[in-house]
């Protein structure tokens, strides 16, 4: 499986007024009860040709039901991750080993009553919540792990402290 292709992916640090996160937890993940594992960043597949920073506000607006959010930074490089063996074949269309993701820091611009997860007839997420920027490698799944921490230090100046 290791010959099969990264999917190109985008992926949102949404920052509200206060220097909070936006997570969401996974509504088909076995273990979305417990802290880890079950609660992330949204982000979302690039269509061919697509730009990533046009990308990542179509994400949103997917996911949670509104682009309400301005870009403040990006990632300064590609980040990528391995699927676990046990994944290969299954996830992301059984077509991808992993994903290489362009990050961006967002401001949210809306309100609270923006955010509509129910907003896809096949929600993604079945909860939300702010978070402090440093949970957030708590929160990840172990093969997501590592681009977590990394966002950690590249978004700190956009947190609440």
């Amino acid at each position: 499986m290791s010959d099969l292709p990264y999917r190109p992916n985008v992926g949102a640090v949404l920052f509200n007024a206060g220097g909070l996160v936006f997570v969401a937890r996974r509504a088909d993940f076995p273990n979305a009860e417990g802290p880890a594992g079950g609660w992330q960043l949204p982000q979302g597949g690039m269509d061919p040709g697509e730009d990533p920073r046009q990308a990542v506000l179509r994400e949103l607006a997917e996911e949670i039901g509104t682009d309400k959010a301005e870009i403040i930074a990006e990632h300064d490089e590609w980040l990528s991750y391995d699927l676990p063996p046990e994944l290969l074949g299954k996830a992301l269309g059984g077509k991808y080993r992993g994903q290489r993701q362009r990050w961006f820091a967002l401001r949210f611009t809306g309100q609270d009553s923006d955010i509509r997860l129910d907003a896809d007839p096949h929600p993604e997420f079945d909860a939300w919540r702010w978070a402090r920027l440093e949970e957030l490698p708590t929160l990840a799944v172990g093969f997501k792990l590592a681009i977590y921490r990394a966002l950690v230090p590249a978004f700190a100046r956009f947190a609440a402290r």
